[in-house]
């Protein structure tokens, strides 16, 4: 469980082995049944969550009843309301499971801890939050600049294996596009 967080984790900065005792202590094990919550909207949310099995989302529901997918996460990838977890503040998102799913979790004064033990680790994170901000613009900037087919293929072309794993639905709500008009797209590409 803990040597695909320790992959991710290598991409960044190297820890030698008393590091590694420190963050395999400080992450916990969390275990979630498919359309299990790990956070509700009105909750804080009080982790840093890495997917090691599964897929999750991280989504608003708007005064309709509409779903609005912010992100998905899959195995490597992290997920939480930053904005809850930084400003310890009710979350704005549920973060739900889409299939059975594991995540390691670290508390934000666990997170602070491993900061002042580990150093590097402040800027491991901080290259995660760059990189999340560079995608998020980059998101922004596509739904509003391309067609929806350029952003359905875009995602499927970025994320091959989601399209199998995720609802036709969920992916339409992530675009910001119709069910409809994935339908049309994926019919006129047999």
């Amino acid at each position: 469980m803990y040597d695909l967080l320790f992959s991710n984790i290598s991409k960044h900065i190297i820890l030698d082995e008393r590091e590694a005792a420190i963050v395999q202590s400080l992450f916990k094990p969390r275990v979630l049944r498919k359309r299990q919550y790990l956070l509700q909207a009105g909750d804080i949310s009080r982790f840093e969550n890495f997917v090691t099995k599964g897929l999750l989302r991280a989504y608003t529901v708007d005064r309709d009843g509409d779903e609005h997918i912010a992100m998905f996460a899959m195995e490597g990838w992290w997920i939480s309301d930053m904005f809850s977890f930084l400003t310890e503040t009710p979350a704005t998102q549920h973060i739900d499971a889409l299939e059975d799913s594991e995540v390691l979790h670290i508390e934000k004064p666990d997170l602070e801890k491993l900061y002042r033990e580990v150093p590097k680790f402040d800027r491991f994170f901080r290259i995660l939050l760059q990189n999340a901000f560079v995608a998020n613009q980059q998101r922004v900037i596509a739904s509003i600049s391309e067609t929806a087919e350029e952003q359905y293929l875009n995602f499927i072309r970025k994320y091959p294996t989601l399209e199998q794993r995720i609802p036709h639905h969920q992916i339409a709500s992530y675009l910001g596009i119709t069910p409809e008009t994935i339908s049309r797209i994926r019919k006129q590409r047999l």
